[in-house]
């Protein structure tokens, strides 16, 4: 379930049992709605009067507050970057087209799905580590976050898409999807044109490679992110639609776009003679990498005068690629608690003393200070290796000094 997965991290057992909880009392609180009701309309034929200590109208009104907060709750605030399987399958049991036919015969394909969503959330906690946002999990925060069209919301949807489409690659590698399997076939250039495809560099002349193996299949990793992930809001051309299908697919080309050739040698004690080569994709931390580095320039845009386009904020600033990360509302400093905002602060936070960059104690803590401590620490030392195959270290405990925002 990839609500528990984000929501919670690895202590996802606790958020699924809330979800569990509010979905009894949502049961419990419409089965008493309607007592309520028939009661009513009974005394209404019977002719009595309403009983003034009557004490239904409160715990009507009172369930009423307790499922507040579950229509409210992260999953269903209209963000597509946290995906549920389960509940965009349920929204949309009833229509028809490509992702009514994932949700209905591609159980498998889901799972990989929520896998990549997973993937996403753990890669933006580590991009964002040192920074006065740092990816929270913190339900109601990340839920503020993403309703707005800020340069982290852009960040978020890209790295889920990139995550989404990583999963299910990986997936049809690994032959652990029916749908897909390797991508056996590599097009090849038309005649007078320049091979998108990058050759692998030869040591000498004379070897030569040829086209083999199981490279990934990203053609349908990319497929099946669009059809679950922007089917959706295709009919949709409002900036705050165009915004978030624009940062999906920078997440998706991030894939495309850095694919890279691995090659095994063939011949007699390894001389190289024929080569085998393939597509291979980077580490998902690659793939962050380069999602960060268009975070960081991100480009602000404003809704055409025609309704269902952007362009950039400024006119001396160039038209932002397919590849860039796009915004059209600035992003709060983080520095304090905001609920509107969806900012939990800074305070608490560890910073580095001794770093010039997002994590040093002046920046991270927005210049408010820090205090410093001394904590304890255990670590292995004295390591021996012992024949065999054994390494024997002893404990040591060491005292380390810690920054902390005030």
């Amino acid at each position: 379930i990839v609500s528990c997965v984000w929501f919670s991290g690895r202590n996802s057992t606790s958020r699924c049992r809330e979800i569990s909880v509010q979905n009894e009392t949502r049961t419990i609180c419409t089965l008493s709605y309607l007592f309520f009701k028939w009661s009513l309309c009974r005394e209404e034929r019977e002719g009595r009067s309403d009983d003034p200590g009557d004490m239904r109208p409160i715990l009507v009104a009172a369930c009423l507050l307790l499922l507040a907060p579950i229509t409210d709750s992260w999953w269903a605030s209209g963000s597509a970057v946290i995906l549920d399987p389960r509940m965009v399958c349920k929204k949309n049991r009833r229509t028809k087209g490509r992702l009514a036919q994932i949700c209905r015969n591609e159980t498998g394909l889901l799972k990989e799905i929520s896998r990549g969503v997973s993937l996403g959330a753990t890669e933006c906690a580590h991009q964002f580590r040192n920074r006065r946002w740092n990816c929270t999990t913190q339900r109601r925060s990340m839920r503020n976050i993403l309703m707005r069209d800020t340069r982290e919301t852009g960040f978020v949807n890209a790295i889920t898409a990139a995550g989404v489409t990583y999963s299910i690659t990986r997936a049809c590698t690994a032959g652990s999807l029916l749908e897909c399997s390797c991508e056996k076939e590599v097009s090849k250039p038309r005649r007078g044109r320049v091979s998108p495809v990058p050759l692998p560099p030869a040591p000498a002349q004379t070897d030569r490679w040829q086209w083999g193996g199981c490279s990934d299949n990203v053609r349908f990793g990319l497929q099946k992110s669009r059809e679950f992930m922007d089917s959706r809001y295709r009919k949709k051309s409002d900036i705050k639609t165009l915004i978030k299908l624009h940062n999906h697919n920078a997440g998706r080309l991030a894939i495309k776009s850095n694919m890279r050739v691995e090659c095994k040698c063939h011949g007699l004690s390894g001389s190289c003679t024929l080569r085998t080569c393939w597509w291979r994709m980077p580490s998902f931390r690659e793939i962050g990498d380069r999602i960060r580095d268009k975070f960081e320039g991100a480009a602000k845009v404003i809704a055409n005068n025609d309704g269902d386009s952007y362009m950039p904020e400024s006119t001396n600033i160039k038209r932002p690629g397919k590849k860039d990360i796009i915004y059209s509302e600035e992003s709060p400093d983080f520095c304090m608690p905001n609920l509107k905002t969806g900012s939990l602060g800074t305070q608490g936070r560890q910073c580095n003393i001794s770093s010039a960059g997002t994590d040093s104690c002046d920046q991270l803590c927005c210049r408010r200070g820090y205090a410093q401590s001394t904590i304890r620490e255990t670590e292995n030392c004295n390591c021996q290796f012992k024949w065999c195959c054994e390494v024997i270290c002893e404990t040591c405990y060491v005292k380390r000094d810690i920054q902390t925002c005030l």
